[in-house]
């Protein structure tokens, strides 16, 4: 039996992936514990779990697109957030002493504990925009700018050999190729598609609406990025339509930004946070 510590951040597509590979870890007779939001995780993981609270703040999303809107996640979001874990992160790692830490490709300050005390990590990606990189000239020295910064937030020295956002053991894309395309991975980088477990908070869904004579497709922005999808849902409603009779649209979003969906299109609400 090994010993896992899952170092997460509250954001709702962020933590249901990390739960199912605790569960098949649990399953498998190993030990998993959690360091991340009391709030959260407590709900998802049950009352016995071993968990090592970071507290939680808020913070706010820019409207923004392109490098703009890399800038608004990382400094408004990244760097803070990380800067608030990592005592938490580092007092996690050293009280439970894991044999691998598994952490968020944000929650670079769990890559920087395992870092300190000497215990491989491996790191999960439930999103694509650092694992295949956008076609933006300032964006990959821009971001290794930025992981300078998390560094300093340490008393560690730079080692200019890792990349926080990429585990050199592991690194395990929740996605498969048909999104990625042919664009080159991050060593050690293992696509396994999606992490589905079971979900305590799981959303109520409207199966009477289901069309089963239909085939489905699925769209969804994430949790981060709803409030600049009201115009690609328009494109996305506009590209469908002549579809309508063999498609069933299944769209992930909050009512409010697509309130009269039409006849092809059902509307599943989800979590919306980024804590």
């Amino acid at each position: 039996m090994a010993r896992f510590l899952f170092v997460v951040l509250p954001v709702a597509s962020h933590l249901n992936a990390p739960l199912a590979i605790g569960q098949a870890l649990q399953a498998a007779g190993h030990e998993v514990a959690w360091c991340g939001p009391r709030s959260d995780l407590r709900p998802l993981i049950g009352p016995d779990a071993t968990l090592y609270p970071t507290g939680k703040r808020y913070f706010r999303l820019d409207g923004e697109t392109g490098m703009a809107s890399v800038r608004s996640l990382w400094e408004g979001h990244v760097l803070p957030v990380n800067r608030f874990i990592r005592d938490a992160a580092d007092q996690a790692v050293a009280h439970h002493r894991p044999d691998v830490v598994v952490v968020d490709q944000y929650a670079l300050a769990g890559a920087l504990a395992a870092y300190r005390h000497g215990v491989p990590w491996a790191t999960f990606c439930v999103g694509t925009l650092e694992l295949t990189p956008p076609d933006l000239p300032e964006f990959d020295e821009w971001v290794r700018g930025q992981l300078t910064r998390v560094w300093a937030m340490t008393d560690l020295p730079v080692d200019e050999t890792i990349d926080l956002r990429f585990s050199p053991y592991l690194v395990l894309g929740l996605t498969s190729t048909a999104l990625t395309g042919a664009t080159p991975l991050p060593a050690r980088c293992v696509l396994t598609g999606p992490a589905l477990g079971h979900r305590p908070d799981a959303p109520a869904f409207d199966w009477d609406a289901w069309d089963r004579s239909r085939r489905h497709v699925l769209v969804t922005v994430g949790t981060m990025a709803e409030h600049l999808a009201r115009e690609f849902f328009q494109r996305m409603l506009a590209a469908t339509a002549p579809l309508a009779d063999r498609v069933q649209v299944v769209l992930t979003a909050s009512t409010d930004l697509l309130p009269d969906p039409p006849a092809h299109v059902l509307v599943a609400p989800g979590c919306r946070c980024w804590s």
